[in-house]
């Protein structure tokens, strides 16, 4: 028989004592909307665990340089981001061969140094790069994470990536399309043996791939690829976002 998990309550004193923040600093976060609302019970307010997570993530996120104001602004996109709960549409129902990965607001802000702003993380939220499950984050592809880190590590804004990200979904959704086409002309079992077979699609990919790259360096056409390509030229959600580092100075945080 399964045991209801029971929820932890707070008082805000013992909030704040719990988070190791004077009363004042609390009631400050609560006006500035940087927790939900508590639950009231005539003049006394309750919080739980979740208002104690949300703390402890402001605290990370200011010792790594964040504005009050900006972490205002990251918690309203990660509150109307997609919710966990749409990651098998994000997947694919099912069938993804990826791996997601869990993670709190601060450790994404580790992933990408100074480039999680508002905008970027609305456009990684928008791409269905991440969702959200109560206090975490949810990446959907370990393989993705890393490499757009990677990028960014390099010197790569991650607005561009997202951008670059957004493009080559769509040549992604029309590669899976032609192969779908491919075996749906060709073989009775359909989704069966687009299932089945998909490994072929991706070496097929991968090889291509690898020799437009050859011939690339080969032309030593690092950085002319886009003119010559005809590249779509629309800006994405995540260009806001580029380059703009959200630290600063702490200003608005209130004296203890």
């Amino acid at each position: 028989m399964a045991h209801e998990q029971t929820v932890r309550e707070y008082r805000t004193e013992e909030l704040a004592e719990a988070a190791g923040i004077p009363v004042r600093t609390l009631r400050f976060y609560r006006e500035r909307k940087l927790l939900p609302p508590p639950r009231r019970e005539g003049r006394i307010a309750w919080y739980d665990d979740h208002h104690l997570a949300r703390l402890r993530t402001i605290a990370a996120l200011l010792e790594r340089g964040h504005t009050l104001g900006g972490i205002a602004e990251l918690t309203a996109a990660f509150e109307n981001g997609r919710d966990v709960g749409q990651l098998s549409e994000l997947l694919g129902m099912g069938w993804s061969e990826e791996t997601p990965v869990r993670l709190s607001p601060e450790a994404l802000a580790d992933y990408f140094e100074g480039e999680v702003t508002p905008e970027n993380l609305a456009a990684s939220l928008a791409l269905g790069y991440v969702a959200t499950d109560g206090d975490e984050i949810v990446h959907v592809s370990r393989r993705l994470l890393d490499a757009s880190s990677a990028l960014v590590r390099e010197g790569v804004p991650l607005a561009a990536v997202l951008e670059t990200g957004r493009q080559v979904r769509a040549h992604a959704d029309a590669m899976a399309a032609l192969f779908a086409d491919l075996v749906g002309a060709h073989l009775a079992d359909g989704d069966a043996a687009l299932k089945r077979l998909r490994p072929l699609a991706k070496s097929v990919v991968e090889a291509e791939l690898t020799m437009a790259m050859d011939r690339l360096l080969a032309a030593g056409a690092t950085g002319t690829a886009g003119a010559a390509g005809g590249t779509d030229s629309a800006g994405g959600a995540g260009t806001g976002g580029a380059g703009t580092a959200s630290g600063g100075p702490r200003g608005d945080q209130p004296s203890s």
